[in-house]
């Protein structure tokens, strides 16, 4: 007696958008259409993995909203599930061509599960301890930077009160050894690991490139000589990007990207110019061709870019000679 098999068509993979807030979790199932609406923490967490595990599950899109979504990230990394944590103004973007203008964490966690199964997305990896710490201490650097310009522009207006005055450079000085403190600090967590330890070596062998910029790089490009030239200057966003229509070729400019690392490779740029002659001498060819110092500084920042990545790479500090047979 002969049977037919039956086909039965194949469960669909699903995408899971979470909208993270600082006491809840909004949870969109694709394509069932399921939500979840759970605390953010331990007990929330644990439930919402303990639900997942049941799926089966393609991917988890989250969007990146500073310390808020770390725990999460974590625990679902932590249980080899597939992460991605995205920029949230390519998130409203696309939920602004699909029509949806409304923005609520219910919305917000549908819009996260199309999106992350609408568009390709580089996996989150997992993150040590210590990357999460200098991140911190990075991006707490970057702050007090931050206000120590504010005190300083405020201490610069002359119609300023004594007492106004005297508290700003009491607040200065307080900004500027904090700052000391925190550079103490990044210099002896970078010291006790001996990869970060040789990068920050490769990266100020560079004349005119500080520690202040390898600290930058290690912790807002974890990826420098990971990818090619092509990729890490697309990631950094000083890649040159098309802006044609038909027969019209429109100007390349450079936009999206990471912007604490274009600021980092802003102030880099302007010193090597000034101090290593192989930048010296690129700015001066692009200078003569009469390009304006915008578009020489950009494409500095790029050269210099794709040249700490060559040298992080290939494990080698700055040798003239040795460089330029790489570009």
């Amino acid at each position: 007696m002969q049977h037919d098999s039956i086909q039965r068509d194949p469960i669909p993979s699903t995408v899971v958008g979470i909208d993270v807030a600082k006491a809840t979790l909004d949870c969109y199932v694709d394509p069932s259409g399921q939500r979840l609406h759970l605390a953010n923490d331990d007990a929330g967490i644990a439930e919402l993995l303990t639900h997942l595990r049941k799926l089966n599950l393609q991917l988890v899109v989250i969007e990146a909203t500073g310390r808020l979504h770390r725990c999460v990230a974590a625990e679902l990394l932590q249980s080899d599930i597939p992460v991605v944590l995205v920029n949230p103004q390519r998130a409203r973007e696309y939920a602004r061509s699909t029509g949806k203008l409304e923005k609520t964490g219910r919305v917000d966690a549908q819009v996260l599960a199309c999106f992350g199964r609408g568009a390709r997305h580089q996996m989150l990896r997992k993150t040590s301890e210590k990357q999460v710490e200098l991140d911190d201490l990075i991006s707490r650097r970057r702050a007090l930077v931050q206000m120590r310009i504010a005190e300083k522009n405020r201490l610069a207006e002359t119609q300023q009160p004594k007492l106004a005055k005297t508290q700003a450079q009491q607040l200065l000085r307080l900004i500027d050894q904090q700052i000391q403190d925190i550079d103490r600090a990044i210099a002896k967590l970078i010291d006790g690991d001996d990869d970060w330890k040789r990068k920050s070596e490769i990266i100020t062998s560079i004349p005119g490139v500080s520690s202040g910029t390898a600290n930058q790089l290690l912790a807002d490009l974890p990826e420098l000589g990971d990818l090619s030239r092509q990729r890490i200057s697309k990631l950094s966003g000083l890649a040159p990007l098309a802006n044609d229509s038909g027969p019209r070729r429109g100007q390349r400019s450079i936009r999206g990207g990471r912007q604490p690392v274009r600021n980092a490779l802003y102030m880099a740029a302007f010193n090597t110019i000034q101090y290593c002659q192989r930048f010296k001498s690129f700015a001066k060819r692009l200078s003569d061709a009469g390009k304006p110092f915008k578009v020489i500084l950009t494409a500095t920042m790029r050269k210099l870019l794709v040249t700490l990545n060559q040298m992080v790479k290939t494990n080698a500090l700055y040798n003239p000679s040795f460089i330029e047979n790489l570009s």
